[in-house]
């Protein structure tokens, strides 16, 4: 069945849903207002130290008098319209679905893919920290609806450049120069003028073999080299050619329509405002979620199956957001035999808290099972599956004597890590994700310029990257001794090879740490690019 673009089941429902949050919008805004107006930002109080700004503390008083005034004059407006929305979400699908219609069906599938039977599909992922403005200032980021659409433009940016791979022989040469190449055909940016490269050819070498990149020199003259020939590298841009976008704490709406019409020419299909509201289980007040899940997914490629499963094991403040898994199906092309190739794709967020490892256990386990139960119900016996891909914000790290319940989840023993050398130990190449708020803008990390200059530093990034979390009760050793400062890195894309069908193969061609988002979110974005070739003997099958 395909997707509705809207939750709701019907246009009455759907007016009768936007009249209740017109009413309640007011009230949360001068709530905002009131919040934000008394929390300022590093940047802000640094600015207004270099204007000499001494009007400050008046502007707050007489601001925060207005705003509480205008709040409490809205707030019978507001219980009246949240009569009309809360009952409304029993009825509410989790999410909405925008599809941009293409000029041609080939634009969002594979060209060549079924001639050649391989191609190279690119995942990101980002913590983008969209919350309502006042609650993101406590995470040292202001301007939320601003934010939504820089990051969307970056994004845009860094996908549709174009693809122009350079090789250079110079012994100080870091080898490739932009990312490997993708079969799948892009769509302009009418904001950045790209050129026209719908109708391109798939680009390989003789081989059929992908240009690896080799690791930034800056690490390579410390002694980190690339391990497991897994290419990597530290980028200012997002990867060329992003087929799966997956984006968390996306849990303002308004910023997500802002994303939404950003990145709509690039990804046409958009799974947006994800995730439950009010009482859950409905009728029950065992938990009340005021914000969605925070999960956002942009895809090139046609959305056939999605499904949203709600965590019901959430505590304290972050039970407030329906975290969950959000799983999707995806029509990648045809093969050789004219049968469907699809993919799976999964994102989720985990609990936030440190010391509760129990609880995101449990989350892993429901994830584990959840994406099993829906590519069982989802999986049809005349198509191959290319790819199964699982990424998100887990909100726990692979070096932390904290987090050492979860390094041991058996979800990767199923899911492969490419950073990951085994439970509590990285790979030293390997970049932490999660920076200090604090220093979210001091030179060193405001652009994405200097932040790449910064991670490609080991004695420089341990000032910027959140270091791990000890154990209760025992002092923090780290680094052991030889290995380099990694930090925190709590943002995955993992990928599993049994669920896919069994002719086809997978090579991780590149991972890659993203620092185009500077100064726009406390988290650093993470890209994968996997190589996937069909046997040709397998697809004749």
């Amino acid at each position: 069945m395909a997707l509705q673009s809207s939750p709701f089941p019907n246009g009455f429902v759907a007016g009768i849903h936007a009249v209740g949050w017109a009413f309640i919008l007011p009230c949360f805004w001068f709530l905002d207002r009131l919040i934000a107006v008394v929390k300022s930002t590093t940047l802000e109080q640094t600015q207004r130290l270099e204007q000499e700004c001494y009007l400050h503390p008046l502007k707050v008083f007489f601001s925060s008098i207005i705003f509480l005034i205008l709040f409490l004059a809205t707030s019978p407006l507001a219980l009246v319209g949240f009569i009309l929305w809360a009952p409304l979400q029993a009825c509410r699908r989790p999410f909405y679905y925008h599809r941009e219609t293409p000029s041609s069906p080939e634009k969002e599938t594979h060209r060549g893919f079924e001639l050649v039977g391989k191609a190279s599909f690119g995942f990101a992922t980002a913590n983008l920290c969209l919350l309502p403005d006042s609650l993101a200032r406590f995470n040292n980021l202001g301007h939320t609806q601003r934010r939504a659409a820089a990051i969307g433009q970056h994004i845009v940016q860094g996908v549709c450049r174009p693809h122009i791979c350079i090789f250079v022989d110079s012994p100080s040469s870091c080898g490739t120069l932009s990312p490997s190449n993708s079969l799948i055909p892009t769509v302009n940016s009418p904001t950045y003028g790209a050129t026209d490269r719908q109708a391109q050819p798939p680009i390989s070498n003789q081989q059929g073999r992908v240009g690896h990149r080799s690791a930034p020199r800056a690490l390579l003259s410390q002694g980190l080299h690339q391990q497991d020939d897994i290419p990597w590298e530290v980028s200012s841009l997002f990867p060329a050619n992003v087929d799966i976008l997956c984006l968390e704490e996306v849990f303002d709406k308004r910023a997500a329509q802002k994303l939404t019409k950003a990145l709509r020419p690039v990804f046409g299909h958009i799974l947006y405002d994800v995730g439950v509201y009010a009482c859950q289980p409905p009728c029950r007040c065992s938990s009340f979620k005021f914000l969605n899940s925070g999960l956002f997914l942009a895809s090139r490629f046609p959305v056939l199956e999605a499904q949203y499963r709600c965590f019901p094991n959430g505590r304290g403040e972050d039970a407030l957001a329906a975290k969950g898994l959000l799983s999707a199906k995806v029509l990648i092309g045809q093969n050789q035999k004219q049968k469907n190739v699809v993919g799976y794709f999964n994102c989720t967020h985990l609990h936030a808290p440190e010391g509760e490892g129990e609880i995101r256990c449990e989350q892993l386990n429901m994830v584990t099972k959840w994406i099993g139960d829906f590519q069982t119900a989802n999986k049809l016996p005349d198509e191959d599956v290319a790819f199964d891909v699982l990424s998100g914000d887990f909100n726990f790290d692979n070096c932390s004597p904290d987090d050492t319940l979860e390094q041991n989840h058996h979800l990767f023993e199923e899911y492969k890590d490419p950073c990951r050398a085994g439970p509590g130990k990285e790979k030293p190449w390997v970049i932490g994700t999660l920076l200090e708020q604090p220093t979210l803008y001091e030179d060193d990390v405001n652009t994405p310029e200097n932040l790449q200059r910064t991670l490609e530093r080991v004695d420089l990034r341990k000032q910027y990257i959140s270091p791990p979390v000890a154990a209760e009760g025992c002092p923090l050793v780290y680094p052991e001794t030889g290995q380099p400062w990694i930090g925190r890195r709590i943002d995955y894309i993992l990928y599993r090879e049994s669920s896919i069908s069994k002719h086809c193969r997978t090579e991780v061609e590149e991972v890659t740490f993203i620092t185009q988002l500077a100064g726009l979110t406390d988290h650093i974005p993470v890209g994968l690019r996997l190589n996937v070739i069909m046997d040709s003997d397998g697809a004749d099958q």
